[in-house]
């Protein structure tokens, strides 16, 4: 485990960059955007659309700044960090409106400045630096790792693990604990078999079927450039209580390769990223768990309680401020809404606020601002009524993407009405074991899976510049991230 010095020199390095941050705002006010989401979320869509939208305008009447024609423009500008990836803003607008494909999901940190121009209510020319981290959801998931023993988190695991949803996917894993031994010595080729077995039980457990979100460690995952590195090779064990970790055994090797996960992954993410943001959105795609059922929906409920418990959430004191910086707003976005008819919009919400029910009640308690919104930063589809017989029936048009099935497959090229049906609006239906609910296809009596939609049609102006891009409630996400530094 970390020692308390290392957490004190860490603690010292959060203050001296906190202070660096508040002296560089005083010439120049910064806002610390974080946006993150977890798997199939959305989130390069989102941030490219927040850029666009900031840079073109549009339709955004709940986004006071830009509704009332106080913000003069936006620009891009070369980001702070050397040292961090770019957000390749202009090739996923070109895949978005050129090619009408989705860009590639989020798999490592990326970063990208915006300078605001806008004039304040009370007159005046102001410029706000908007600096945008858009990371991985999966990261995290592994800041509670921190404050976890090896032990603890093999115990955690291994629950997880043998909960009836996941047991048969973690079968093979589960068996090749039994034939271990941890306080053997230990072996590197056992070691890694175990290893892989785990990520294998971890890749299952995200597939859209099953759709489980707490799934750490979440560099397991997405790899990158530690693919293959002793830090991503361990696994839990299953270890008697108090045990300790024989020197040279298989124990001492996994517990020590934790660790190092910790040290070497974790904390310089939390340390040099995620402790420098003021504000986030957590984006969640709640129509897949709703999908795959109650276990799915369990799943994400307990995700999303131990995200929120990661932040350092809170109003700052003009004091403390200037030695730490703490999220004091906190937007957490149920995404594809354009899957819904609007009238189940509302419904999305709140079955999202259910979700997050006792995380908010600990963030509020705490002082931060928490909302939730149910949005889609581009829309894919527009509504229609549908003759079926006597009836006019709420349907979503759009292109479904090549191969999707419906009664036919489609070819990527032709529009196609959907019924979506409907969300019940009590979300307590889908929470009560007692009410038997197992999923969307269940509680609608037919096939409730969501279709993929390419994105649509975006006009382009006379210099060939893409217009703004159609949505639902961006504005809203806008307004509560950005409105109150803006007025």
């Amino acid at each position: 485990m970390a020692s308390r010095f290392d957490w004190l020199i860490d603690e010292a390095r959060l203050t001296a960059q906190t202070l660096l941050d508040r002296a560089e705002e005083l010439a120049s006010p910064t806002l610390r955007l974080g946006i993150t989401g977890l798997s199939r979320a959305g989130k390069t869509v989102f941030t490219t659309a927040l850029i666009h939208a900031l840079m073109r305008g549009g339709r955004l009447p709940v986004f006071r700044a830009m509704h009332e024609g106080r913000i003069a423009g936006a620009r891009l500008e070369p980001q702070p960090d050397d040292g961090v990836p770019r957000f390749d803003y202009e090739s996923h607008v070109a895949t978005l409106v050129d090619d009408r494909r989705w860009p590639e999901s989020t798999r490592r940190i990326s970063e990208l400045r915006l300078a605001v121009d806008y004039a304040p209510a009370r007159g005046g020319r102001r410029t706000l630096t908007l600096d945008i981290v858009d990371y991985p959801g999966e990261w995290l998931l592994d800041l509670p790792l921190l404050d976890q023993t090896y032990a603890e988190f093999s115990a955690k695991s291994l629950s997880l693990a043998r909960a009836p949803a996941r047991r048969p996917l973690a079968g093979p894993f589960l068996a090749a604990l039994e034939a271990s031994n941890p306080a053997g010595t230990a072996d590197e080729p056992e070691a890694r078999r175990i290893a892989a077995l785990f990520t294998d039980y971890l890749a299952a457990c995200r597939a859209e079927t099953v759709s489980m979100s707490l799934l750490p460690p979440g560099r397991f995952l997405m790899p990158g450039d530690l693919e293959g590195s002793p830090a991503l090779t361990f696994a839990p064990l299953d270890l008697p209580e108090g045990a300790e970790a024989p020197s040279g055994s298989l124990h001492a090797m996994m517990e020590r390769r934790f660790e190092a996960y910790k040290e070497r992954v974790v904390r310089p993410f939390f340390r040099d990223h995620f402790a420098r943001l003021d504000r986030q959105i957590v984006l969640i795609d709640v129509l897949s768990a709703l999908n795959a059922g109650p276990a799915a929906l369990a799943d994400l409920e307990a995700a999303l309680d131990g995200i929120l418990t990661a932040f350092r959430i809170g109003r700052n004191s003009w004091l403390s401020a200037l030695f730490r910086h703490r999220i004091g707003k906190v937007l957490f976005a149920a995404t594809k809404a354009d899957h819904l008819h609007h009238t189940s919009h509302d419904p999305l919400e709140a079955i999202l606020r259910r979700l997050v029910e006792r995380a908010l009640a600990r963030a509020e308690g705490a002082g931060a601002e928490i909302d939730v919104v149910a949005l889609a930063a581009v829309r894919a589809t527009r509504e229609a009524m549908v003759k079926r017989g006597r009836a006019h029936l709420p349907a979503i048009v759009g292109v479904p993407e090549a191969g999707q099935h419906d009664a036919d497959e489609f070819d990527g090229l032709a529009e196609a009405a959907v019924f979506p049906g409907d969300l019940p609006e009590n979300p307590s239906a889908l929470f009560d074991p007692a009410l038997g609910f197992n999923g969307l296809s269940d509680a609608s009596g037919g096939d409730f899976r969501f279709l993929r939609f390419r994105p649509p049609v975006v006009e382009r102006n006379a210099e060939g510049l893409a217009l703004p891009m159609p949505h639902i409630r961006l504005d809203r996400a806008l307004e509560f991230l950005l409105g109150d530094r803006l007025k």
